[in-house]
């Protein structure tokens, strides 16, 4: 009989399960809310809880299953399955999730961050087409990678490869949160295309419905401005123009370091499409070598939602 893997997709509101085939596709899928009440305790409980009812639910067995793999915010210890500092669960202390998980469910169990997990995802099942060389960058309420070379994830001395959020686009730019300036991540963010907005429209003079918005003291979005933009709205071009010179510039380094086959733009802000594709390419191939610019190419990722899941499965693939 076939034996199966389970995805678990951790995430700071919500968490994703799926089962799949040893082959990657999904079979049943289901989520539960992510309580990170009492300093994130409920978490695990409430997955192994999940996990167990649903094996019940479709009358399946533990000894049925290759492993579990599960992607997570934090620092993770790859070793010993432990999670520290995600404080979007309210996880400060060191967590012992391997240990947990396999005592609770009977099944093996294997974890990595959840950028990295969304990247194998990618590789695997959606626009990498399996290649040995992919990098995957995720632009959501933050910056997110993972890089794959040679069929294996990096993960770097500290567990901090595939950073593309960190990497520096504009010395002396905009202050991040890690403590640096210039930080990708605060310039193609979904916040980052809001903070570049504002700044651009106050030295805008012209009509421009999104000014008008700014100037009225409204909520603007990343979506507003690339909606904007694709009708023409001259401030919002420009916005979507410096936004996609600096993610060109970011992944042109990437690509002319790692010369991947494919880099794979996903998150919220990849929502725009071929129209911020088509103008961070402009900029990539700007910046680029020849070699680089003919064998690397930027795609839109294709797994939406399930990346994390598919990916987290693929994880538990080294039990086999």
């Amino acid at each position: 009989m076939d034996r199966k893997l389970i995805g678990v997709d951790l995430g700071g509101t919500t968490t994703k399960f799926a089962i799949l085939t040893e082959n990657g596709d999904i079979q049943q899928k289901w989520s539960i809310e992510t309580t990170i009440l009492d300093e994130g305790a409920h978490i695990v409980p409430n997955i192994i809880d999940s996990i167990n009812h649903h094996l019940d639910l479709y009358k399946m067995e533990a000894s049925q299953f290759v492993g579990i793999g599960m992607g997570t915010p934090g620092t993770v210890d790859l070793d010993k399955g432990t999670v520290i500092g995600a404080y979007n669960l309210n996880w400060k202390t060191l967590q012992p999730v391997k240990q947990q998980i396999e005592a609770g469910t009977g099944i093996k169990f294997i974890l990595d961050n959840d950028a990295n997990v969304a990247a194998l995802g990618e590789r695997w099942k959606g626009a990498g087409e399996n290649g040995k060389d992919v990098v995957f960058v995720t632009l959501g309420t933050g910056v997110g990678g993972g890089v794959i070379a040679d069929g294996r994830l990096l993960h770097g001395a500290a567990g901090a490869a595939g950073e593309i959020g960190h990497v520096t686009v504009k010395p002396d730019g905009y202050m991040c949160t890690c403590g640096k300036r210039g930080c990708l991540e605060q310039y193609a963010s979904a916040t980052g295309v809001v903070h570049v907005a504002r700044d651009m429209a106050e030295e805008f003079s012209g009509s421009s419905k999104l000014k008008e918005l700014l100037d009225n003291g409204e909520e603007i979005s990343s979506k507003i401005t690339f909606d904007l933009a694709k009708e023409g709205d001259a401030l919002a071009k420009s916005v979507v123009d410096r936004v996609s010179f600096y993610l060109g510039l970011a992944l042109a380094n990437v690509g002319n370091t790692m010369n991947p086959s494919s880099i794979i733009i996903g998150g919220g802000v990849s929502a725009a499409g071929d129209f911020l594709l088509k103008q961070v390419e402009h900029y990539f191939k700007q910046n680029t070598f020849p070699t680089v610019r003919n064998s690397t190419k930027l795609k839109l990722a294709v797994l939406g939602n399930d990346a994390g899941v598919i990916g987290a499965a693929s994880l538990a693939q080294s039990f086999i």
